[in-house]
């Protein structure tokens, strides 16, 4: 429900402050209520992790940027999410490797290169210097996201770093360096980016980039404005939207170019100050559509209309616009009906009690409808917290995909700072744009000191949490999660981002976890990076939906090797795979293998 106010009225909204009160007055508790659902019996610790980023060289520290005083404190607390990993395999040597970004002033981002020997041993190398990309973080520009993506179509993984400043683009040379060419890209112009994801929207065989921006595009560090905070705690309409950008690079070209089509898509008039932007073709017609997370107004949900605009359905596809804090955007088919689910991490913690939302796709009905459903509390992924990223993966290879989230805002003295914040909350007359409303933080934590949230899917209609057991269950101030088989053993390992903090790395080492496929996607007339592509394998009676995104999850792009656990299968008996430009494929492959699958090399369906 959005709150009743005239344009510049900057008062404190009376729903939050009520969710606010409960806190200090010793009536709420420390999370939502919600009936549990009976589990079936679990076997002892199916999933298991062994943290091991320092011994194999891939432990980073992040460094959140300081801001000048008198609001340096309160500036940063806005600033701080700007931990972010990003995986490909940028050498091509067929292991993954890692981009990790610092938001510190004049710190590096980090390319460490997987070193994987023969034998299986895992090593990391900071080749950053060499490769020629660990700048980013000046004056008037902070690090903030970062994504792979093969721009020119040419096989080698270009680099794309997102910042409260201009973006910074780096294309592959194919020697293990890398070139800025920003200037002339067309995307040298500042905005206050803080997510992104590259697919082809329309089709073309070319990846273009969706900017998810969080504040307006104002220097953060001028001494000039000082209302740049959200004029509302609900339905803020003063943050940065969103810009498309649609890739003209020519074919054969080592010039980089896209244009600014966010008017002409239809995305123009969108203010929300967005935390997260995701993709996946919902409806199943062949075209990728957009949810949008935002962290101050309502989330977005935005049909393809296949002629290059994009169409709102939020109130019809999802019921309405909601006052919750959107954080994280993951696409995934958790209960295997062949339609694409969302899940989205807001804040559920002692002063705010939001539920997470897990959309479940209703499909499209007889009137051309798209609906989906949150089922978050009745599969039990209602609580992660103060979430930030969260991704679907099958750790234990049992078929059913699982899903890791990471949170905690900021961990620091015993003190809560909350209380303070509820004081300025229910002053009257607040401008809450200006970082001057804000109390000072001190040494006081705010949400901070948090566990994180490891589900494992139960067969598709519940989840039950058991990151303690898995050994994940950190209490860092997460934020980036990427997914991949770092040592190619055929099960997924986690590398999480924290604010602040050291990075973490863990290796699955899970027992007796099941059969597994790994798929390299190569388009020919679709991107080369095959986002978009949509994977369906069949084993007995089980089906698995897979779809290629371009960085999907907050600050976090996971592999983008398909993977897919079979559970006891021992052998496919159909993969398809319908790749962007249309084209339909079947493909033979062996389980417990890492396969690549070239568009047009398939057997042809149509």
């Amino acid at each position: 429900m959005s709150s009743c106010r005239t344009p510049g009225d900057r008062r404190p909204s009376r729903a939050w402050a009520a969710a606010l009160l409960p806190l200090l007055v010793g009536v709420a508790g420390a999370s939502p209520q919600v009936a549990p659902l009976p589990s079936p019996p679990l076997a002892p610790s199916p999933i298991r992790f062994a943290e091991v980023g320092a011994a194999v060289g891939a432990r980073t520290r992040h460094h959140t940027r300081a801001f000048p005083p008198p609001y340096a404190e309160v500036m940063q607390m806005f600033t701080d999410g700007g931990a972010a990993v990003a995986i490909a395999d940028y050498d091509r040597d067929g292991d993954e490797d890692l981009f990790v970004t610092d938001s510190g002033a004049g710190q590096s981002s980090h390319l460490l290169r997987n070193d994987l020997d023969a034998r299986g041993r895992l090593h990391f190398t900071d080749v950053t210097a060499a490769a020629g990309v660990g700048k980013g973080n000046e004056d008037h520009a902070i690090v903030s996201d970062a994504l792979w993506l093969d721009a020119d179509n040419d096989g080698w993984p270009d680099l794309l770093v997102a910042r409260f400043g201009t973006p910074i683009l780096y294309r592959n040379l194919g020697n293990g360096r890398f070139a800025d060419v920003t200037s002339g890209s067309g995307l040298d112009r500042f905005a206050n980016t803080i997510a992104v994801v590259a697919f082809d929207y329309d089709n073309d065989g070319r990846l273009d980039l969706l900017f998810g921006n969080y504040f307006r595009a104002a220097d953060l560090m001028a001494r000039g404005d000082r209302h740049v905070l959200p004029d509302s705690l609900e339905q803020a309409t003063n943050g940065g939207g969103v810009t498309l950008w649609r890739n003209v690079t020519e074919p054969g070209s080592d010039k980089l170019r896209f244009v600014d089509v966010t008017a002409q898509a239809g995305l123009g008039g969108l203010t929300g100050w967005t935390l997260d932007v995701g993709h996946g073709d919902f409806d199943g017609d062949g075209w990728e559509d957009v949810y949008l997370a935002d962290d101050y107004g309502s989330d977005r949900l935005l049909l393809n209309q296949r002629d290059g605009t994009f169409r709102d359905v939020t109130r019809e596809a999802l019921g309405g616009l909601d006052t919750k804090k959107g954080m994280n955007v993951e696409v995934g088919d958790y209960d295997h009906d062949g339609r694409l689910d969302i899940y989205v991490t807001n804040i559920t913690d002692d002063y705010m009690r939001e539920c997470n939302m897990l959309w479940h796709n209703n499909g499209v009905d007889a009137q051309g409808h798209l609906t989906f459903t949150d089922v978050a509390r009745e599969t039990g992924t209602c609580n992660t917290l103060w979430g930030w990223a969260a991704k679907f993966g099958d750790f234990d290879n049992d078929g059913w995909e699982d899903l890791y989230a990471v949170d905690g805002l900021r961990s620091a003295g015993k003190e809560e700072y909350v209380p303070a914040l509820l004081e300025m909350v229910l002053r009257p007359g607040v401008d809450f744009s200006d970082p001057a409303s804000y109390p000072p933080i001190g040494d006081r934590s705010w949400s901070g000191h948090q566990r994180k949230k490891l589900f494992r899917n139960l067969g598709g209609q519940l989840f039950k949490e058991m990151a303690a057991a898995a050994g994940i269950d950190n209490d860092q101030d997460g934020r980036g999660i990427g997914l991949a088989d770092f040592d190619n053993d055929g099960r997924l390992d986690v590398y999480q981002t924290n604010a602040d903090q050291d990075s973490l790395l863990y290796l699955n080492r899970s027992p007796n976890a099941g059969h597994w496929l790994e798929l390299r996607l190569v388009g020919t007339k679709s991107n080369r990076d095959a986002i978009g592509a949509r994977i369906t394998v069949r084993a007995g009676a089980e089906s698995w939906l897979r779809e290629v995104d371009g960085g999907n999850g907050y600050a976090s792009q996971s592999s983008r090797r398909v993977h897919v656990g079979v559970g006891r299968a021992t052998a496919i008996d159909r993969l398809e795979v319908r790749w962007p430009s249309g084209r339909v494929e079947r493909f033979r492959v062996a389980i417990d293998r890492i396969s690549v699958l070239t568009e047009g090399r398939g057997e042809g369906v149509r």
